[in-house]
């Protein structure tokens, strides 16, 4: 099988929907298919190694200039009309992630050209969508007009159904943790730890990109609180972003500055060490659809305390008690609540341990795409 995957982003940039299409290219040269790409250039500096050739789509250029050139927007798609349709003489499946003039172009061509399509919904299409009244938009064209859609979570599912987006062949498809995030009792956290030259008493880490949705504020300010009652408590926030000189002011005025690391942008083995070392993981997000980070740090047996964003409430029905929940944007609480847990760590449960290992293992989730191609294949899925 050749699997052509269209996507606008692909590593090093640091987001899901660039992840998912490295990690499904890899399982799929493992299991001897062949693999392409379309995508835009990564914005963060390097070259992935990838599981297959790459042809790059520039980007549009800011809207104040699209604004003066107003045939940007025809010459943007003539060109990645004319990528598809090379890609499209080799592709058995086309896999679409996300959305965007690339994205939408690609579903609607592979359409006409009667191959298979999977799109791959991640958050913030959904999250941010607003129906047309008239004429539906590109976006939701596309939509319809793929094979098969999965979602990053059952909640974003639910949401677009909401929306009026219901359509045959919906799936849930939880991200893959990566084998670097293993489970650590308390000695090898310990060991970990001493390692990264961590030697304060309780540890809170956060990874996410330093982007008003990621909720970093509050949780810079809710450490004064939690500094009060537990003095040798140090936050390492992983992630770079838009945000950081505004939240190092912020920790400032706070009076945390000193019992916070901005670690910047990390590789996955020292995000995995950070995570396994940590008491607890903190995700005071504003927005989530399904966060891996939080799962992996699950997986390494620190449990998590979420805001009462869509896709904390999901983890914490699918994980209990691993998964504590507060509401979101309000510091106080959440200051509160890590207090509460510094009292009492502990690590994660047995159950824990084994819904990862049985859902969330990439043999599990590389399964699940399997099908979905086949089917997909296969002709009208129902």
């Amino acid at each position: 099988m050749h699997i052509l995957h269209v996507t606008p982003h692909l590593p090093p940039d640091q987001a899901a929907n660039a992840l998912l299409p490295w990690q499904l290219g890899t399982w799929a040269l493992q299991a001897g298919d062949t693999v392409e790409y379309i995508a835009h250039p990564p914005r963060a500096r390097g070259i992935a190694d990838l599981a297959g050739p790459v042809t790059w789509i520039p980007r549009r250029p800011p809207r104040r200039i699209r604004a003066l050139l107003r045939v940007d927007a025809i010459t943007s798609a003539y060109r990645i009309r004319r990528a598809l349709l090379r890609a499209f003489t080799r592709a058995d499946v086309v896999h679409v992630h996300s959305n965007g003039l690339l994205a939408e172009v690609a579903v609607l061509l592979a359409q006409r050209r009667r191959l298979p399509v999977v799109l791959t919904m991640y958050g913030t299409e959904i999250w941010h969508y607003r129906p047309k009244r008239l004429v539906p938009d590109l976006f939701t064209r596309a939509y319809r007009a793929a094979t098969i859609v999965t979602f990053y979570s059952d909640r974003l599912l639910a949401r677009a159904r909401e929306l009026g987006l219901s359509r045959r062949r919906m799936e849930t498809v939880y991200p893959a943790v990566g084998t670097r995030f293993v489970y650590h009792d308390r000695d090898a956290q310990a060991a970990v730890r001493a390692r990264l030259n961590i030697s304060s008493r309780h540890l809170l880490i956060n990874v996410k990109r330093l982007h008003p949705l990621a909720g970093q504020r509050d949780l810079l300010e809710a450490m004064n609180d939690v500094i009060r009652v537990h003095p040798d408590t140090r936050l390492v926030i992983c992630g770079i972003g838009p945000l950081l000189d505004e939240l190092r002011a912020v920790a400032r005025s706070a009076g945390v500055e000193r019992h916070v690391t901005f670690a910047g942008l990390i590789d996955n083995a020292t995000v995995s060490s950070y995570c396994a070392a940590a008491d607890l993981f903190v995700l005071p997000s504003k927005l989530e659809a399904l966060p891996t980070v939080a799962v992996e740090a699950l997986a390494t047996g620190t449990p998590v305390l979420s805001t009462d964003n869509p896709g904390g409430l999901e983890l914490h029905d699918i994980f209990g008690r691993d998964v504590a929940i507060v509401p979101r944007e309000q510091p106080i609480a959440l200051g509160q609540a890590i207090s509460r847990f510094l009292e009492d760590k502990r690590r994660t449960t047995a159950a824990t341990h084994e819904t990862i290992e049985r859902d969330f293992r990439a043999s599990a989730v590389a399964a699940r795409y399997r099908d979905l191609y086949t089917e997909a294949l296969a002709g009208d899925p129902e």
